[in-house]
């Protein structure tokens, strides 16, 4: 018996197989071509990163953008570098992933009501990406929110994630006035889609070891995901 691919599955295969930011594809290849010394035995991934997670998630993660010797290495979000050294052990702790860490694709890591994306899906020069790159990478994220039918809450890692967010609401034809939506960590507001999002500052070593964003914060955010989400 043939086994059809889930949707998910057929829009990741063609976020990865998608050159149309040539900067940043260019950016993304030499990284993965010339290699920081202490992954130099590693085959980089170097291409866009796709999303990770359940299909069937009621919680979205959304984050920034791949790193360059994260994501950009391992082919998977936050994966590999200090921002998923701090997400993963948080997610484990708040019932979502079923391992404190993550180091590859083949760790064996599996998430459970989370799905993880970004605004962004190639890592880009100085960790920002521009804004006619975001407006490229936008169609895949609306087609992503689109297929996960269960989605309820969006948690938004970072200022970028959040205005990607309210930016898709636009899209999606709500006539919302940005002033009304603050960006601060632990931020919640119901949105016209019906989804509801909290904002979070990001998990970046410049956050985390400054301690403007710490563990018991972070996990804050995430066990308010859950019950937003109706998740036991």
């Amino acid at each position: 018996m043939t086994v059809s691919p889930n949707p998910l599955e057929i829009l990741n295969a063609q976020i990865v197989a998608c050159d149309r930011c040539p900067r940043l594809r260019t950016h993304c290849t030499e990284i993965a071509r010339v290699r920081r010394r202490a992954y130099a035995n590693w085959e980089y991934w170097g291409r866009p990163v796709p999303s990770f997670g359940d299909p069937d998630a009621r919680v979205l993660a959304l984050g920034l953008a791949p790193g360059a010797h994260g994501s950009n290495r391992t082919g998977r979000p936050f994966t590999g570098d200090g921002s998923g050294d701090f997400l993963y052990p948080v997610l484990h702790e708040a019932g979502f992933a079923s391992l404190p860490h993550a180091s590859s694709r083949d760790d064996g890591m599996k998430l459970d009501g989370l799905w993880i994306t970004s605004v962004a899906r190639c890592a880009p020069p100085g960790n920002k990406p521009t804004p006619g790159e975001l407006h490229n990478c936008a169609p895949w994220m609306d087609a992503e929110m689109a297929l996960l039918k269960n989605l309820c809450v969006v948690v938004c890692l970072g200022r970028i994630a959040f205005d990607g967010l309210l930016t898709r609401e636009q899209r999606l034809g709500a006539a919302i006035t940005r002033a009304n939506y603050t960006f601060s960590h632990s931020a919640e507001y119901a949105l016209p889609s019906g989804l509801t999002t909290i904002a979070s500052y990001h998990p970046s070593l410049q956050n985390t070891n400054t301690g403007k964003l710490t563990r018991p914060m972070f996990l804050e955010v995430f066990k308010r995901a859950r019950v937003l989400a109706g998740l036991s």
